[in-house]
């Protein structure tokens, strides 16, 4: 098994960052200075995206179940255990997953997969898609068209809701991931097969904090969703992300911050 790439700063509880379908480590970006200052922070890159390599297992390797034992096999290795852990999308799955398993001391994930009806799954799909197929024939032209804000805007408002705010670089290296990840189309056929949250699958999370942070303008996983994951799991901490996207980073910095910082009691 090939090891995972990533970045690990900061002291305090270790919190282990996981990226979503097509991204990278990086997008945490925008929060990982203050959140470091409180944790010991390990933001990663899932097999076949980012820097990490793409394996090859037999089965399902692209789904929620499997790549949480990847995570898993790599905490083991890096001797870390039980630590606190935050997804998005994708990796809010994961996260969610981890703390069904007992392997997360608190979970935080924001607009995580999994609370959508067959429409809502297609669609995000669908979306993500699109924007991968973007970035491949855009290659080229992506540093002058991320360049400006109309730019960023026809290429970046799927997943953020204030583009124009981003730094082009890094619009240029998340279009980059998006476009090269080898792990992308097994991730997102799973999406198929993943059974939707139910109660009785996530009964083991009423024993941990979990928080829940879904942003209002979110285009890939749209808001509306947050009522399933709210219906299915009352016990957690719901948290409204007004005027943010589907990757509320840099939308809102500082609430992002806030739902990790402050999860709720148990």
């Amino acid at each position: 098994m090939t090891d995972l790439s990533y970045d690990r700063r900061g002291s305090g509880p270790p919190l282990l960052l996981i990226h979503g379908l097509g991204s990278h480590r990086q997008v945490w970006t925008p929060i990982l200075d203050e959140v470091a200052r409180h944790r010991d922070v390990i933001a990663l890159d899932l097999p076949g995206f980012g820097e990490s390599p793409l394996w090859s297992p037999a089965g399902d390797g692209g789904s929620v179940a499997h790549l949480a034992g990847v995570v898993e096999s790599f905490l083991d290795r890096l001797g870390v255990e039980r630590p606190e852990v935050a997804g998005s999308s994708l990796g809010g799955g994961i996260a969610l997953e981890l703390g069904r398993r007992g392997h997360a001391r608190t979970v935080t994930a924001f607009a995580p997969i999994g609370f959508w009806n067959g429409a809502g799954r297609r669609w995000s799909q669908a979306s993500v898609t699109t924007a991968r197929a973007a970035a491949r024939r855009l290659g080229p032209r992506l540093p002058r068209i991320m360049a400006n804000s109309a730019g960023r805007a026809a290429l970046c408002g799927l997943f953020y809701a204030r583009p124009g705010r981003l730094d082009p670089a890094d619009c240029v290296a998340a279009a980059r991931a998006l476009a090269a990840a080898p792990g992308f189309d097994a991730a997102r056929d799973a999406f198929s097969a993943l059974r939707p949250w139910a109660s009785a699958d996530t009964s083991p999370l009423t024993r941990i904090p979990v928080t829940i942070a879904w942003g209002t303008r979110d285009a890939v996983l749209p808001f509306p969703q947050s009522r399933r994951a709210r219906a299915v799991l009352p016990s957690a901490r719901h948290v409204t992300l007004a005027g943010c996207g589907h990757l509320p980073f840099a939308d809102d910095p500082a609430a992002c911050v806030t739902a990790l910082l402050s999860p709720p009691a148990r």
